[in-house]
């Protein structure tokens, strides 16, 4: 594949519900050759992060936004113009149920094994939540001889819910 001529086809699902930038800084990485974590070492963040914000579900600050264009090589002004100060993500991205066979398999392990989740948090800490804004993802893969294994892990803070 002649990587100088990567384009992403912006009028199709995930692309078309995002800022039209989005495509340009994925068309971009994929003409570096980049991988997220390579990206998110280069700008100190998560790649789990990195590629969220990529899809407009974090945001970029400024510095970041400037790096992240040095990095892909694409104009600071059209990242900036698009994805600064007065941009903020609009959050959950897609249809319900997801329809992407990957997104579907983790909203399937929450339809099967959510209240037994729930269940054990309340065992553990109490009437309250895990926070989403608090946390961390982290994906891992495992070697295994049956066939290599996907390990996530979502380190979000416990939030009791509140009495008064």
């Amino acid at each position: 594949m002649d990587q100088a001529s990567v384009t992403v086809v912006s009028n199709i699902s995930p692309y078309s519900d995002l800022p039209p930038i989005c495509s340009k800084l994925f068309e971009a990485k994929a003409r570096k050759g980049l991988t997220f974590d390579q990206i998110a070492k280069a700008l100190g963040k998560d790649e789990v992060w990195v590629a969220a914000a990529f899809y407009a579900q974090a945001k970029f600050t400024d510095d970041e936004l400037a790096r992240l264009s040095r990095i892909l090589e694409i104009p600071v002004a059209a990242s900036l113009g698009a994805l600064g100060d007065h941009w903020w993500p609009n959050r959950g991205i897609g249809p319900m149920p997801p329809t992407d066979p990957v997104i579907y398999r983790l909203y399937e392990g929450v339809l099967v094994y959510g209240q037994a989740i729930k269940a054990v948090i309340h065992e553990k800490f109490g009437d309250g939540i895990m926070s989403m804004i608090d946390c961390t993802v982290n994906v891992l893969k495992k070697p295994d001889p049956k066939g290599d294994r996907v390990v996530l892990t979502f380190d979000g803070k416990f939030l009791p819910y509140k009495t008064w």
